[in-house]
C-alpha cells in the first residue's frame, strides 16, 4: 500500500567533502574522514536508496517502482522512463573546490553511457565561509585555449564566478562548464544519472595515491564555448505560507515552500510524484488521502526527503518552527 516514502541517505566520502551535512544523519560509517555527498533519493545502480518509514522499509526506490509503477510516479513519467526513477536528489558539502567539469545532454549519454544526460539545479544553504561557484565562461572559448589553460593550471581564469548566499538558486544546463567552490553546500535535483566529464581537478590525488581521471575528449565533445547569454543564478526571497517557483524546466520542477504554520498542497491536477527536500528545520507530512491510517504521517528534519506517491494528492505540512521545503516534481508535455 502506497503512503509516503522517507528514505535512508546514501552518503559518499570524497576528497573534498566537510562536516557539516554528516551531522544530520545518524548513520556515517566509521572510517569516513567527512562526507561529500548525501543522495536522499536515488534509482543509480548500486547507490539506490532505501525505505526507512512503514511496511515498506528496506525496500529499494527500483522495488517500488516494480510493484506500483505508475502509481508511484504518474502515468506520463511511467510512460516516458518506466522502471527508472527520472531524478537524483542530494546534498553536497565542499570544503574545497570540486574539480571543473561539465555533464552531457540526453543524446550522448545515452548513445555514449546508456544513460539519460545531467541537467542540474543547486539550492544554496548556509555556509561556514564565503560560498562560490564557477558557471560559464566569461568569453569565447576553443580547443587550444581550453588545452594551454589547463597546461598552465588557469582554467578557472575563464569561468565566470558567482559569489552565492543562501537562497540563491544556480541552473546547470547540460554543456556548461561549472564547479563548485569551498566553503559551499547546495541541495541537488537532477535527472537520474552520475555522468560527469571532469576537465582540471587542480592535479589532486585520490585515496588509490593517483591523480583522479578526467576524462578531457568526451568534455570537449559535449561543452558549450561561448558564454552563456541567460543568468545562470538568481536571489529569491521566500513566500511564507505560499510555493515559490525556484525553476521550471522539461526534466524537473522546483518549488520552495516555507510554512510559518500548517499548509495544505492539492497535487489532484498533477500526473507526477512529488519530493520533498527539507533544507531548513523540521515538519510533519500527512497524506490525508492515505487509506493506511498508520503511516500517513511521516516526520522529516533537514537533509532528509521524503517522496508523495502519485497516487496521493491531499497533503498537509506542518512545521516544527522554522521550516523549508524544496517541492520537486515532474510536469511532461501531453
Amino acid at each position: 500500500m502506497l503512503y509516503p516514502f522517507k528514505f535512508k541517505a546514501q552518503l559518499f566520502h570524497k576528497l573534498w567533502g566537510g562536516h557539516t551535512i554528516e551531522k544530520w544523519y545518524d548513520h556515517v560509517p566509521a572510517d569516513y574522514e567527512n562526507v561529500g555527498e548525501a543522495w536522499v533519493i536515488s534509482d543509480v545502480e548500486k547507490y539506490q536508496t532505501e525505505v526507512s518509514n512503514g511496511s515498506h522499509a528496506g525496500d529499494t526506490l527500483q522495488d517500488l517502482l516494480e510493484v506500483y509503477m505508475d502509481e508511484l510516479v504518474g502515468g506520463k513519467v511511467y510512460e516516458a522512463f518506466g522502471n527508472h526513477f527520472p531524478l537524483l536528489m542530494k546534498f553536497i558539502d565542499a570544503v574545497d573546490d570540486l574539480s571543473i567539469q561539465v555533464h552531457p545532454d540526453d543524446d550522448f549519454a545515452m548513445e555514449n553511457e546508456e544513460s539519460l544526460g545531467k541537467t542540474e539545479m543547486w539550492y544554496v544553504m548556509p555556509s561556514k565561509g564565503k560560498a562560490s561557484i564557477y558557471l560559464g565562461w566569461t568569453q569565447q572559448m576553443n580547443v587550444s585555449l581550453i588545452h594551454a589553460a589547463i597546461a598552465d593550471g588557469t582554467l578557472a581564469n575563464y569561468l565566470k564566478r558567482y559569489d552565492v548566499h543562501e537562497g540563491d538558486v544556480a541552473f546547470i544546463p547540460t554543456g556548461t562548464v561549472h564547479a563548485m567552490r569551498k566553503d559551499t553546500i547546495v541541495a541537488e535535483i537532477q535527472e537520474n544519472s552520475d555522468i560527469t566529464y571532469r576537465l582540471y581537478d587542480y592535479n589532486r590525488v585520490g585515496n588509490d595515491g593517483k591523480k583522479r581521471p578526467l576524462k578531457l575528449d568526451k568534455a570537449l565533445k559535449v561543452m558549450d564555448f561561448a558564454p552563456k547569454k541567460e543568468e545562470l543564478v538568481t536571489r529569491t526571497a521566500p513566500r511564507i505560507n505560499g510555493a515559490l517557483n525556484l525553476k521550471k524546466t522539461p526534466f524537473f520542477t522546483t518549488n520552495l515552500l516555507s510554512p510559518a504554520q500548517t499548509i495544505q498542497r492539492d497535487y489532484a491536477l498533477l500526473d507526477s510524484f512529488v519530493a520533498y527536500m527539507c533544507v531548513e528545520g523540521a515538519c510533519n507530512v500527512t497524506a490525508l488521502d492515505c487509506e493506511n491510517e498508520e503511516n500517513r504521517t511521516v516526520s522529516m528534519h533537514l537533509g532528509e526527503a521524503v517522496l508523495i506517491p502519485a497516487s496521493l494528492n491531499d497533503i498537509v505540512i506542518e512545521p516544527k518552527g522554522l521550516c523549508k521545503l524544496l517541492e520537486i516534481y515532474v510536469e511532461l508535455n501531453p
